[in-house]
């Protein structure tokens, strides 16, 4: 994964390393600012590179922040995810235009998928009840026995979009989703991962958000990255909030044509703007039977990125896993 261009709408600035050149600065309100501090080349940490960054901008007009490394990294970059997340629950006072954060902005150069460490976001969503926008990369435990990435079901009232990408997503993240209270969310996008790499969730856990009894404004849903899209497009056949969805996202993962024609067999789809199945096992005929049944009421679907598997349908890998 590259690093994000853009965030919240806005393109993204990196915060200048110190000693750095960094000509005029943009205002403050109209960038998404990324801060990563590496200790060994920029001789700052991050908590230093963190209090400079409020001390040059105004923090009060800030509307988005990116955190990559030192913020976050692996077990052998000692990045502590719960030093990170006081230190923005902390800074709330001075951060109260803040509405969107993307934590974790990694490359695989800088670190594996599978080895960033993560913590507890919910303090981050409780300090900051303005926040529209949440994105979390990773999922890993830490060394010390830290269980990795949580959520405990909070009530927040502001938050729009929330995205989970990692390559094993926690049962304790998905049920803290599907009981929290999220009046306002309308993008909900999981990777759910594989079990090679600690996914634990299951279709089980998503049942309270593909009933529709919870998230009453949710219309872009995507379980993605999941060792077991079959058995969640079979769900989502039958799931009564599929009826209130503009696109549906089952992408990523190892969706074959038992899951397609789950699909197929299931509710209509043909009120959707947009179905996205990109990076899949799906055979050429399955291809053409979606594109028959969807296309012509006027659905996107996005069929790119075409994998093989043998005849067993064995070799089937998710697009993000390690």
């Amino acid at each position: 994964m590259d690093h994000i261009a853009e965030l919240h709408g806005l393109p993204v600035h990196h915060f200048p390393a110190p000693g750095q050149d960094a000509g005029t600065l943009p205002a403050a309100e109209t960038v998404a600012w990324r801060l990563s501090m590496d200790e060994d080349r920029d001789g700052e940490s991050f908590e230093e590179g963190w209090e400079r960054f409020l001390d040059t901008v105004d923090p009060s007009r800030v509307r988005a922040l990116v955190l990559g490394v030192g913020a976050y990294g692996s077990e052998l970059d000692a990045a502590d995810p719960a030093t990170t997340a006081k230190l923005l629950a902390d800074a709330a006072g001075l951060l109260t235009g803040l509405e969107a954060l993307y934590l974790a902005d990694l490359t695989f150069e800088e670190c594996e998928l599978s080895w960033i460490v993560q913590g507890d976001v919910t303090p981050i969503l409780a300090a900051y009840p303005r926040l529209e926008e949440l994105a979390v990369r990773g999922s890993n435990g830490g060394f010390d026995g830290e269980p990795g990435l949580d959520l405990t079901p909070i009530r927040h009232e502001r938050l729009r979009t929330l995205r989970f990408e990692n390559g094993g997503l926690p049962a304790s993240v998905a049920r803290g989703v599907a009981a929290s209270d999220l009046p306002a969310l309308e993008r909900l996008d999981m990777w759910l991962g594989t079990e090679d790499y600690g996914r634990d969730a299951s279709v089980a856990d998503l049942a309270p958000i593909l009933d529709g009894g919870r998230l009453p404004a949710l219309r872009d849903l995507g379980l993605r990255n999941a060792d077991i899209q079959d058995e969640i497009a079979a769900a989502v056949a039958a799931a009564p909030v599929v009826a209130r969805l503009s696109a549906l996202r089952l992408s990523l993962g190892t969706l074959g044509d038992v899951g397609a024609e789950a699909l197929l067999g299931g509710q209509p789809l043909t009120h959707l703007a947009e179905l996205d199945l990109h990076h899949h096992y799906l055979s050429e005929p399955m291809t053409g039977r979606l594109r028959e049944a969807l296309e012509p009421s006027g659905v996107r679907v996005d069929l790119d990125d075409r994998q093989r598997a043998d005849a067993e349908g064995h070799g089937r890998y998710v697009s993000a896993g390690e």
